[in-house]
């Protein structure tokens, strides 16, 4: 933090600013009110999104589930006419996951930035105390430490944490300890400056310069957003715990006694935390906050993972591999595309910009993301909370200025590699709306020509369509209705399998599925046509060899005829039933790897009427059809980009189907061999 003419006033003002920006930002608004707001236990802007979503469209959710999501007192008698406004205007469903976008954005770009200024901070010890060590040297060294950083993230959230404990156990220990003894050596009376008025003091005296100086002082705050992140990967209470009466004394020690010896030797300000430890713990110290800047490194990386998940699962960001690495913890994942990538852009980041570019763009991302949650916040507690009015803009207006202030200050370092952020978070969003866009097309498109099953009676019964021997798996995700891959399918090959079942995959947000209630099936009120769905949670394994989940889904089915009823889903947690909504009001994301089974009320009500007149030569039928053949056929979409189309239109379909061809398959692996796999392509004329 560079200054000019430093004295024991500056000092005292830059630690009473800190201690109370830890204190608001960090205690008040983070630890006690937004861990408070968890959706299905995940924290992240795109956690309060998809709160807030739920309490605007009410009919997508069951009241239980929606109350369940917070565990902040309701006001049930209170009520906000906020969410019809948003649910009715466009512009306001747009700009809500406009920025619910522009946060997640700006925490992918924390997981960049933090582990690359946290470990090159942390090295530049070794040239503190050794002259003859050169830069590059020192980034050597940090891109070493975090490789191997990234390379044991696939061991997952937990294991790595266990083998870290103990080094932030020393860290939230040592570090305080050494900033007592500076502060009995050095200055005694530093804590007169936990009086605001020193703050006060700071901006009379010093004006514009005080006002720079906040773009340092705000990197005291910089695990607050990722705290907030990484709910989904640790106990809330285990959070709440640590930050108060680990993290936080810790932090506040330790900021005083670099203050207390800055006072006494205030021209050291460029390299103060080495400098303030003692000669005699100096390698210890070092090798600790080495390894404790690594654990900082590992929580930013843990909260993208858990950010680019909830995107995935909105279907507001390609699809790439998500592995859950705890099976009882919904929320601990790892995504091996993402880890590598971020690795690669660290190590870019270190060697073409190097640290004091890095700091600076570090301050960008940390200052734009917490407005972003603040407003979003603000949002609930009217919402879905029904806060009382004075609190709420006693919130809003306390931290939404403290913020912006800092904004302020920090944005006048975007020409000196705050611009770095910017591009980040820029080029994701672009990424973002692209894939929301062509999502948003394609399901406008599939609703538009979906085949309801008086269609598909009617397909069935042209007598130029034949029903050829054999048992077909025909994948589906459209609600209230069948793919229009189907219609194009028996249209132009004239068939259809004697026994045909159309399969949905369907994400619950439960560990696991019970095996009597995970694959559910129901005769439709065609001659060989069954609906199949199967019901996963996410530590379940859908790994099945293709004659395993052949052998299951028959009986099941010989089950079903021979009781004669249809089985009916049990009333578990879902999540796509709020999805379907957002897209069929123009909100721009439909769920994709969450998906569900056709059931309009002429399907239910054929299977009712035709349940009592099954006959026993339906399960010698299904046997005669898997011995036949058995294939699995699934859709393979593209759009067919006309001269009709907006220049518009053209480039981000374009755009699109390059994420798509991309980006990993809608329907998770079910083991099903090769030979048995048909992909039927279709243009969808946009």
């Amino acid at each position: 933090m560079p200054l000019k003419s430093p004295t024991e006033e500056k000092y005292l003002g830059i630690f009473s600013i800190i201690f109370w920006t830890l204190t608001l930002i960090g205690v008040v608004k983070y630890c006690s009110i937004a861990l408070k707001a968890d959706d299905q236990g995940e924290g992240g802007t795109f956690a309060l999104y998809s709160l807030l979503w739920r309490k605007i469209n009410p009919g997508t959710l069951s009241s239980e589930l929606a109350s369940s999501n917070s565990n902040f007192p309701e006001n049930t008698e209170r009520k906000s006419r906020l969410p019809k406004v948003i649910q009715r205007s466009i512009v306001a469903r747009s700009a809500l996951l406009f920025v619910a976008c522009l946060g997640m954005c700006m925490l992918i770009g924390d997981g960049i930035l933090t582990p690359a200024i946290s470990v090159l901070s942390a090295m530049n010890g070794v040239k503190a105390r050794f002259d003859f060590v050169s830069e590059s040297l020192v980034e050597a060294l940090s891109a070493v430490v975090l490789v191997i950083l990234f390379l044991l993230q696939k061991y997952g959230t937990s294991r790595v944490s266990f083998m870290f404990s103990p080094i932030m156990a020393a860290w939230t220990l040592s570090t305080p300890i050494v900033g007592i003894y500076s502060i009995v050596r050095h200055y005694p009376s530093i804590f007169k400056a936990l009086s605001p008025h020193y703050i006060f003091l700071f901006f009379s005296r010093n004006g514009k310069e005080g006002w720079l100086l906040l773009g340092g002082t705000i990197l005291s705050i910089t695990g607050s957003e990722a705290m907030f992140a990484d709910l989904g990967h640790f106990n809330k209470s285990s959070i709440q715990m640590a930050f108060l009466f680990m993290i936080y004394p810790s932090l506040v020690f330790t900021y005083a006694g670099q203050t207390a010896y800055l006072i006494k030797n205030p021209d050291d300000f460029k390299d103060g935390f080495y400098k303030f430890i003692p000669n005699g713990v100096y390698w210890p110290i070092f090798i600790i906050a080495t390894l404790a800047t690594i654990v900082a490194s590992q929580s930013v990386i843990s909260a993208t993972f858990s950010v680019i998940k909830q995107s995935v699962v909105l279907d507001c960001f390609p699809r790439v591999k998500v592995v859950h690495t705890s099976p009882s913890n919904e929320g601990e994942v790892y995504s091996p595309e993402v880890n590598y990538i971020l690795m690669i852009l660290c190590v870019a980041v270190i060697h073409i910009f190097g640290e004091g570019n890095i700091a600076n763009a570090f301050g960008v991302v940390v200052s734009l993301a917490m407005p972003i949650t603040t407003i979003l916040l603000t949002l609930v507690m009217v919402i879905s909370w029904r806060t009382s009015p004075l609190l709420v803009a006693l919130f809003f207006s306390v931290f939404f200025t403290m913020e912006s202030v800092y904004v302020s200050a920090v944005c006048t370092k975007i020409p000196e590699g705050g611009w770095i952020p910017l591009a980040i978070t820029l080029i994701l969003a672009f990424i973002m709306f692209g894939w929301c866009y062509g999502r948003q097309r394609k399901m406008e498109y599939e609703l538009t020509h979906r085949i309801d099953l008086t269609t598909l009676g009617r397909l069935l019964s042209d007598p130029s369509v034949q029903r050829v021997p054999g048992l077909c798996f025909f994948y589906t995700n459209i609600q209230d209705g069948f793919t229009p891959v189907l219609g194009h399918y028996i249209t132009n090959m004239r068939s259809l399998h004697k026994v045909t079942i159309f399969t949905t995959l369907r994400y619950l947000l439960v560990p696991k599925v019970d095996p009597d209630e995970r694959i559910i099936v129901n005769k439709l009120g065609l001659e060989g046509v069954y609906q199949c769905r199967i019901q996963y949670g996410y530590a379940d394994s859908l790994n099945l060899e293709g004659d395993d989940l052949v052998s299951q889904v028959i009986r099941s089915l010989q089950a079903h005829v021979e009781n004669g009823l249809g089985c009916s889903p049990p009333e578990i947690p879902e999540l796509e039933e709020s999805l379907q909504a957002d897209a069929e009001n123009g909100l721009g994301c439909s769920p994709s790897d969450i998906s569900e089974v056709p059931e309009p009320d002429e399907i239910l009500q054929a299977d009712v009427e035709n349940s009592s007149g099954c006959l026993p030569s339906e399960i010698s039928e299904l046997e005669e059809a898997k011995k036949a053949g058995v294939v699995h056929i699934r859709g393979k979409t593209r759009f067919y980009i006309t001269k009709k189309c907006s220049r518009f239109d053209r480039f981000m379909l374009a755009f699109y189907e390059v994420l798509h061809g991309i980006s990993r398959s809608a329907l998770p692996t079910l083991g099903v061999p090769l030979p048995q796999r048909i992909e039927v392509g279709m243009l969808y004329e946009a």
